[in-house]
């Protein structure tokens, strides 16, 4: 594999953890629970390539590709068997580092994306696609935009249950990340043209794995964790009420309790 360079920030002291943020989002996605994890935990958060400020991957974008390219980034940061947490797209590819031994530790996989039959499939791919479309057109009048408690909750609907509570200048940031990401689309194409999800056999994953789900999770819908466990039978499940795709902006506090207590000793 050509050579993966990939943003990131870290913070905190003590046992290390990776955050891996979702499609469109960079590294302060995390901001809402970033300084109570790193009150006790090395915190690595990285911009996967293409997003953020790290630049694209050579090539083509896909699952395997992306995952590819943190797995190179734990081994150069001397990172290999730490535990993570990801969101959306982020935990899907946290769910395929799982599967490969000696990768990873404790994984928090939170609303990961791919578990779809159907229709779904095109519903997501539709739904993510007019968002993404929606943040370029309306990117110079977004600072405006952002200001007014009614235009924020239409932008992030999708992602939280509770737009209300978000701030404009986290609903900029999102927004904006969204819009200059350079590999939306084609990390959107990669992951709706990619096979079934592969799971990991009772007995098989060595470490600990929990599922995040909102319960209003709009993007993937609740029933799909029925099929995330099938396929992970070692998971648990965590359900998160009143929340949406991104429990971390909406139950801050109940996410980082959850990440603490996944990947305590």
């Amino acid at each position: 594999m050509n050579d993966v360079l990939i943003n990131y920030v870290r913070c905190g002291e003590g046992k290390p953890l990776l955050l891996v943020h979702g499609l469109g989002s960079n590294w302060r996605s995390w901001r809402t629970i970033l300084k109570p994890l790193a009150a006790q935990r090395s915190v690595t958060a990285i911009d996967l390539p293409g997003f953020g400020k790290s630049p694209p991957l050579v090539g083509r974008v896909s699952v395997p590709a992306m995952s590819d390219a943190i797995a190179q980034f734990l081994r150069e940061h001397e990172l290999l068997g730490t535990d993570a947490v990801g969101s959306s797209v982020g935990a899907r590819l946290l769910l395929d580092l799982a599967r490969r031994r000696g990768m990873l530790g404790a994984v928090v996989s939170l609303g990961p994306v791919g578990f779809w039959n159907g229709w779904e499939r095109r519903a997501y791919q539709t739904s993510v696609c007019f968002w993404w479309r929606l943040a370029k057109a309306l990117n110079q009048p977004m600072p405006a935009i952002t200001t007014h408690d009614w235009s924020r909750r239409l932008l992030v609907k999708q992602l939280s249950a509770r737009p209300a509570s978000l701030s404009a200048p986290q609903v900029l940031e999102e927004m904006r990340s969204c819009a200059s990401a350079a590999s939306f689309r084609a990390m959107l194409d990669g992951l709706v043209h990619s096979g079934p999800v592969e799971g990991a056999a009772a007995g098989t994953l060595g470490h600990r794995l929990v599922i995040g789900w909102g319960r209003f999770d709009r993007i993937c819908f609740p029933r799909q964790a029925e099929r995330a466990q099938r396929l992970f039978p070692d998971a648990r499940m965590h359900w998160f009420e009143r929340c949406g795709h991104y429990p971390h902006w909406d139950a801050p506090e109940e996410t980082t309790r959850l990440i603490l207590r996944a990947t305590a000793d």
